[in-house]
């Protein structure tokens, strides 16, 4: 197996679970970092790049800012890139990512998690563009669940489909398990390298783990956050938590899938 010289590290479920670290994730982290280079991603959209990162501080996480590549930096960037004004169905913890973005007559409906906002009056509204002024649809994830510390929540996936289906536009999406995201997160580690040298640990078995597996990455699968019983069975790696992740890392122990 060739040496592994990256590691993407999902946040929410593989670091911490909303203001609670998982154990020994810390300690793991630095032990981690005298080995690779990490970059942290994430498909949270649910506050911004700012307000995840004061987060993870909380957390006791030595981790700065630019280390964190989102999907919300993502889908920035492919707005600006097209000249889009969004329709935006976000959280307004999330919006300081968007700062300086017109939205006056909007043509694109930007959507993320956001479930106070996802109620018959903004749907329509956002269908209504899409479907009678041609706006384009994107998504910054279709995740279809997430774990809060009272269990499992919908995830904007689903809106995200109902939207497809009543206009019949297939969404852009930006964030995990597309090949550009990975492949963004990845370059701003260095041009030199190469998805097959690189690792993704997740709780993700669809967006993280089978995503990475399917840009040619290798990937770890972590029994924590939104991980079910049956996951492991659809990978090669998986671990009991990041505490163990960093540890088949360090010993090159990661199978290629």
């Amino acid at each position: 197996m060739s040496k592994i010289s990256a590691v993407l590290i999902d946040l929410s479920g593989t670091l911490h679970i909303e203001e609670l670290a998982i154990p020994g994730a810390q300690a793991a982290l630095e032990l981690l970092r005298q080995h690779v280079q990490v970059k942290f991603v994430t498909n949270t959209t649910k506050e911004s790049q700012n307000l995840l990162h004061q987060r993870l501080k909380s957390c006791g996480f030595q981790i700065e800012k630019h280390e964190i590549f989102t999907s919300l930096s993502a889908a920035r960037d492919l707005i600006l890139k097209n000249q889009y004004r969004p329709y935006f169905i976000l959280d307004d913890k999330a919006m300081e990512d968007f700062e300086g973005i017109s939205t006056e007559d909007p043509n694109a409906v930007v959507i993320g998690l956001a479930p106070e906002k996802f109620n018959d009056g903004i749907m329509t509204e956002a269908f209504r563009l899409i479907k009678e002024k041609n706006a384009s649809l994107i998504a910054i994830h279709k995740g279809r669940y997430y774990q809060k510390k009272d269990g499992l929540h919908l995830g904007p996936g689903a809106y995200v489909a109902g939207l497809e289906y009543a206009t019949g536009v297939e969404a852009k999406v930006v964030g995990k398990p597309e090949k550009l995201f990975f492949e963004s997160a990845l370059k701003t580690l260095g041009e030199n390298i190469d998805f097959s040298n690189a690792v993704m640990i997740g709780d993700d078995v669809n967006d993280d783990a089978l995503g990475a597996i399917k840009v040619g990455m290798r990937a770890i699968l972590v029994k924590t956050g939104k991980f079910r019983s049956g996951d492991e069975l659809k990978v090669k790696n998986v671990a009991n938590s990041f505490v163990d992740a960093v540890d088949m890392i360090i010993e090159n122990k990661v199978e290629n899938d």
